[in-house]
């Protein structure tokens, strides 16, 4: 292992660049990279830069005249007269090589000198602001973030105009040098919680990072969890939501997602929508989707169990029912049961896969045909696709997509232990799997919370939503530095008293 972390440091020695000749020789191989002098009467320099990083338009019309302009006679002169804020002097090689390969302007005196002017002149290219396609809206703002960094930093900052907002920003990837801001209000935040995010980010070692999903596989407390750790969303609203709570934001350049952490897993179940509905209509909703979560993953496996194992719990007129829809059926439940299951993945797979148009069709059309066809030919009962269909649907309740991905995926575990010991074997697995749920952190802190450890407090925003007024102190998992969210006691007084001065 040493050798081989010697031999690949000895390999990045050799193909760094040893002077800026060396850099600029390797960056012509490249057709987009323009490098060439100014010869003027008064000064003359070097100009580097990538074509198609740069703002072309800009760059003509406010850059190249300044330099060109007779009053220019040094370095020092365009530095003061070109109206940029940012210019950077610098003569570090490495600090060169990035900003050009970001999309900066180099300007030197000498072809070899590494006293550089370094002129931000970034195109940013991108699709617009648009509404949600995962986290649909019906309520509340419909913005989402976008691949832009600097855009989803805007999206939060105007929700958030305070000075206490933070934003730190990382590099990652050794090849990639992907921008990574960690966003967090500065006195509500937990101090720990924010310095475990930025060393766990900082001691990542990859080449490259693709998406803020990918930054959350590697940087999660348990890499083999099939749960969850952090929520990801597209939804400013929701971050700054979370931010305001205590929680750290986590954004990457390139990803349209960012990471709200730490989180726990009743939060998975918690639609954004929910505040913005009285607290009786949020709370019935959020109960709707956790039945739905245990009608997805044990509608089969019961199916399966009672068939197998205790039909004798079956009533008898559903008995009989059951009897009638499969006599013509030569598969054993179990088989049954898979065989519906993987057709039920194959359309979600395709529909997803599809163009939208033909997505939708395919769902929709494919998902009556197969059902009606394997029912007529005597492969399934009518009973077990209307079980399955249900269970389908209650899947896609849950409002994460990660979280109902993880749902669907348990259905199978208890379907093998329903086969193989009916009703314990199901039981047996949940025990597994609540064992799991108990050991899961995010982030450190208990992924169950607050049913274990139970915290009564913040039970007012778990599995139901109580009043805003109930709602007066910040999550406890969170340990913020402010837990006071807003004085019920008073807010009530002033209600109170303006309710009087109308009255009278």
């Amino acid at each position: 292992m040493f050798w081989k972390k010697k031999r690949q440091e000895e390999t990045d020695k050799e193909n760094k660049p040893q002077t800026i000749m060396d850099l600029f020789q390797h960056l012509k191989e490249n057709p987009d990279f323009a490098h060439f002098q100014h010869q003027g009467d008064h000064f003359s320099c070097w100009i580097s830069f990538f074509q198609t990083l740069v703002d072309v338009d800009y760059v003509h019309r406010d850059v190249f005249p300044c330099i060109y302009d007779e009053k220019i006679h040094s370095m020092k002169d365009i530095q003061e007269q070109l109206p940029i804020e940012t210019i950077i002097r610098a003569k570090d090689l490495s600090m060169i090589q990035s900003k050009l390969l970001e999309g900066y302007i180099i300007i030197q005196k000498n072809e070899a000198d590494t006293d550089c002017l370094i002129i931000p002149s970034i195109k940013i290219q991108g699709r617009q602001i648009e509404k949600s396609e995962v986290e649909t809206s019906i309520l509340g703002p419909k913005e989402t973030f976008v691949e832009s960094l600097d855009t989803n930093i805007n999206l939060v900052r105007k929700r958030i105009p305070i000075p206490q907002l933070k934003v730190e920003e990382l590099r990652v990837g050794k090849i990639s040098r992907t921008r990574v801001s960690v966003v967090y209000i500065d006195g509500i935040a937990n101090d720990e919680n924010v310095n475990t995010v930025k060393q766990r980010i900082n001691d990542l070692e990859v080449a490259n990072l693709i998406d803020a999903t990918v930054l959350a596989l590697n940087i999660s407390d348990n890499d083999n969890s099939i749960f969850p750790q952090f929520i990801d969303t597209e939804r400013p609203d929701r971050v700054s939501g979370a931010i305001y709570e205590g929680k750290i934001a986590v954004l990457v350049d390139g990803s349209p997602n960012a990471l709200v952490m730490p989180s726990t897993i009743v939060e998975f179940f918690v639609a954004f929508d929910d505040y913005f509905l009285v607290w009786h209509i949020a709370s019935l909703y959020r109960l709707l989707r956790l039945f739905a979560v245990a009608l997805s993953a044990f509608a089969s496996p019961v199916y399966i169990a009672m068939l197998t194992y205790h039909y004798q719990l079956i009533p008898k007129d559903l008995l009989g029912t059951l009897i009638s829809s499969r006599s013509s059926v030569p598969l054993d439940p179990v088989m049954e049961v898979i065989v519906l299951e993987i057709m039920i993945e194959l359309l979600r797979e395709a529909g997803a896969r599809l163009p939208t148009k033909v997505g939708q069709t395919i769902g929709i059309v494919g998902g009556i045909v197969i059902g009606t066809a394997s029912v007529q030919a005597g492969l399934t009962s009518n009973i077990l696709l209307i079980l399955v269909a249900m269970s389908a649907l209650a899947a896609f309740i849950t409002p994460n997509y990660r979280m109902a991905t993880s749902i669907r995926f348990i259905r199978f575990p208890f379907i093998i232990s329903a086969q193989v010991l009916g009703m314990l074997g199901i039981a047996f697995c949940f025990i597994f799997f609540v064992c799991h749920l108990l050991r899961l952190t995010s982030l450190g802190r208990p992924y169950i919370e607050p049913i274990y450890p139970l915290r009564v407090n913040d039970l007012k925003d778990g599995f139901i939503r109580l009043p805003y007024n109930f709602q007066n102190t910040r999550p406890m998992v969170l340990r913020p530095g402010d837990a006071s969210r807003m004085n019920t006691t008073r807010t009530h007084k002033k209600k109170g008293k303006h309710k009087a001065d109308i009255d009278e």
